[in-house]
């Protein structure tokens, strides 16, 4: 397995074990990680720390020359909030772990110029199919999608 991606996968062990939601991302600027981050909505409360939001958030501000030679990588296939955050800081190449639990917009960031690698990494939607099972109505949440449980 990559490096990067065993990174991002044990931030999302990290958020897990912290009562989170498990996905977890990295940013990596030539070879090297410059930034890690996993979904904190539930620890913090927040309505945007997703993986990605909190991994950019924890690189601080960044060159927009630096931007443009990263990868970001990412448990989960990301969501139209992080995609737009790609877009917006210009990241040419994102790698996802998986998009059997949940596929963001891929297709309208590769029209964007954006290189999408999903690995389809067995760990990870091994780790995402358990959280969906055991806790719907949170991940249901996290997606923005309606919950009649509620």
């Amino acid at each position: 397995m990559d490096e990067f991606l065993a990174a991002a996968i044990a931030e999302a062990r990290r958020g897990l074990d912290e009562g989170g939601i498990p996905i977890g991302s990295v940013l990596v600027i030539d070879g090297v990680i410059v930034a890690r981050g996993h979904n904190r909505r539930i620890q913090r409360g927040s309505a945007v720390l997703h993986a990605e939001m909190d991994c950019l958030e924890n690189a601080g501000r960044l060159r927009a020359r630096d931007y443009r030679r990263a990868v970001l990588y990412s448990t989960l296939s990301p969501c139209d909030m992080c995609s737009g955050a790609i877009l917006l800081y210009g990241i040419p190449a994102v790698v996802a772990g998986e998009n059997r639990t949940f596929r963001g917009p891929e297709d309208y960031l590769r029209s964007r110029g954006v290189t999408i690698d999903v690995v389809d990494s067995k760990q990870c939607v091994a780790m995402m199919d358990a959280f969906i099972r055991t806790n719907p109505t949170v991940w249901n949440e996290d997606i923005g999608e309606t919950d009649d449980t509620r």
